[in-house]
């Protein structure tokens, strides 16, 4: 055990064993773990999907699509946290047992800059609407670029001290958000009736397939590092417990409530819709809470990664340096790339899900042990080579432009990499181990 971990003796330590085990003594309950995660679902992407389904299907097949995705989210989510518990490592700590310790830095990169990129643009969409928002209640015309520097920062805040911090942000953000969401959507059924919800739908039409593709595509990065997070439960039911309530209701919550209000105002604008509702102050606390609550959790599992790279520095000091970056993405206009970026991280990180779930559930659990790292090889070429084949499937799956387009298998390619990458992983590893 480290020196620094000699040292922990209360919960207020800003200690995060970024690089070992949290220790068994800190480890936390489901309900507020459960908090904390529902926190990160509930964010604008969410709310913004719900309005793009409200107004594109009817009301069953909307709530089905949510409900659907988001159990599918919830199982992954359960998964991943699942092994998060048993080794108490993070993504990046875990991606060492299968990789190799050198090869693990090649994936803590990718996995820090894709979830800086992440953040960069969830602060794009924050100042995005936060503009559309001062500019109708207050007729002020702030520039995109200083609402990215300040949301940047503000979010970047939490992610500095860690797990706790974000904890602390979630237990008195999540009642406060339910709160104000539930006084608009009282206001909506006043002002509108409840018939309005059962009125034909006014966009573009959206197939079940891909509704669903949709609610599952948003958050599966967030299950894969579902480690990051569930590394901190009592015991691996409290983290399976929490995972499968936060992504399955943070995910589903948001997305129902902006289906419901984007029916009752015949719009797929929300910052509109709680302006119209007189809901000005509201809708400010909401847009900035809900994206504060999921973006410090990007930059969280950044700073980890990045930690199993820059061994040296402190957590602390990356995550400032790293926030710093990604806050400038957002300044010069990253968000302008949102789906390009998503299609791109999806297919990079989701197969790591399907890496570490099966070598630790099916190929050799006794491995995973943190006092085992410093004997371990330097490169696992296998699952380098997995790793790739199923990136390489999650394009193949992934309709043009920004994919081959050749075939489709689940209609969500991150969850087509996820299950290649598992499937695949298991075969190669039971095979590796025979041999050995």
């Amino acid at each position: 055990m480290s020196e620094a971990s000699q040292v922990i003796g209360s919960e207020g330590s800003t200690q995060d064993f970024e690089r070992e085990p949290v220790p068994q003594h800190l480890r936390k309950k489901w309900l507020s773990m459960s908090l904390v995660w529902i926190a990160i679902g509930i964010d604008l992407s969410a709310m913004f999907l719900g309005a793009e389904l409200g107004n594109g299907m009817n009301l069953a097949d909307s709530l089905t699509a949510t409900i659907v995705g988001s159990v599918i989210l919830g199982l992954i989510g359960a998964l991943c946290a699942y092994v998060g518990a048993k080794t108490g490592l993070s993504t990046a700590m875990i991606s060492r047992f299968l990789f190799g310790n050198v090869g693990a830095r090649i994936v803590s990169i990718v996995l820090g800059i894709f979830s800086l990129g992440w953040f960069g643009v969830q602060v794009g969409f924050f100042s995005s609407n936060m503009h559309t928002a001062f500019d109708k209640l207050l007729g002020i015309d702030l520039p995109l670029g200083v609402l990215s520097f300040v949301g940047g920062l503000l979010m970047m805040s939490t992610a500095i001290w860690g797990y706790r911090s974000i904890e602390r942000l979630s237990v008195w953000s999540v009642p406060l958000l339910v709160i104000f969401i539930g006084v608009a959507i009282v206001a909506a059924f006043k002002t509108k009736g409840t018939s309005a919800i059962w009125e034909p739908i006014a966009g573009a039409p959206i197939p079940m397939g891909i509704a669903i593709s949709l609610v599952i595509g948003i958050f599966i990065v967030g299950t894969v590092l579902s480690p990051d997070i569930g590394r901190w439960a009592r015991t691996p039911m409290h983290a399976v417990t929490a995972a499968f309530i936060g992504f399955f209701v943070g995910n589903s919550l948001m997305t129902i409530i902006a289906i419901f209000l984007s029916r009752l105002m015949d719009t797929d604008d929300l910052t509109n819709i709680f302006i119209a509702l007189g809901l000005g102050l509201p809708a400010i606390i909401v847009l900035t809470l809900a994206q504060w609550t999921t973006n410090t959790n990007n930059l969280y599992s950044a700073s980890l990664g990045f930690s199993v790279v820059f061994q040296k520095f402190p957590k602390k000091w990356i995550t400032v340096i790293a926030g710093l970056i990604a806050t400038s993405l957002a300044v010069f206009g990253i968000y302008d790339k949102f789906l390009s970026f998503l299609n791109v991280i999806t297919s990079f990180v989701s197969p790591i899900g399907g890496l570490y779930t099966a070598e630790y559930l099916l190929v050799d659990r006794k491995k995973f042990t943190f006092e085992g790292l410093d004997r371990n090889r330097n490169w696992i070429f296998r699952s380098l080579v997995v790793w790739i084949l199923a990136t390489l499937f999650a394009y193949m799956t992934t309709p043009s432009p920004d994919g081959f387009g050749l075939f489709q298998l689940t209609r969500v390619p991150a969850l087509d990499a996820f299950v290649f990458a598992f499937i695949v992983q298991w075969i190669i590893g039971k095979i590796a181990s025979k041999k050995g």
